[in-house]
């Protein structure tokens, strides 16, 4: 009558212990994911933050496959799981692309702006989620209607002066239409 039972009991400071190292095994892997470095932003689950952010961080690898020192924050519009967004023909992100170099690194969320009033970098960013992408020109008309379409919702302050500016820079040739898509 009073030995030792044959079924296994397990302490309840056990069971805490087991509980944790399974919350752990499930939140942990998300949380790194949305801090590091990854090369898909759907599976990092970045499409719900890309979807709300006000801006990206864009910067386009060199050749070397180095980061390049260019990231500033630009406007963009979450389409068909692809971040797009209109620029000048002029700036790194174009040029690179027309040099063949179509691999960037995306960065999601307000950080303020990368350059400084007094000629300094701000790289808050760094600590955004982020997503590899490859880069392609695109001249789709109806993605270019629906990218203002959503620039006017998103930024309504603005837009009235920037969405004309824009769209008279695609028809004169002197912005362009990019697509990144996850890598």
């Amino acid at each position: 009558m009073g030995g030792p039972s044959a079924t296994p009991c397990i302490a309840r400071r056990d069971l805490l212990g087991l509980g944790l190292t399974g919350f752990a095994a499930l939140a942990l892997p998300r949380f790194a994911a949305a801090r590091t470095p990854s090369s898909s932003a759907a599976s990092t689950g970045l499409g719900h933050e890309l979807a709300g952010s006000e801006f990206v961080y864009i910067s386009p690898f060199r050749s070397d496959g180095s980061e390049s020192k260019c990231h500033g924050e630009v406007w963009y519009g979450w389409l068909d799981d692809a971040v797009v967004i209109v620029t000048s023909k002029t700036t790194w992100k174009a040029r690179a692309l027309q040099r063949g170099l179509d691999q960037a690194r995306v960065w999601v969320g307000n950080h303020g702006r990368w350059k400084t009033w007094y000629g300094g970098r701000n790289e808050q960013f760094r600590s955004a989620p982020s997503f590899r992408a490859q880069a392609e020109f695109t001249r789709e008309p109806e993605l270019l209607e629906r990218l203002m379409a959503l620039y006017a919702t998103k930024y309504p302050d603005e837009f009235d002066d920037w969405g004309p500016r824009q769209r008279a820079g695609i028809a004169d040739g002197s912005r362009i239409l990019i697509r990144y898509r996850s890598a």
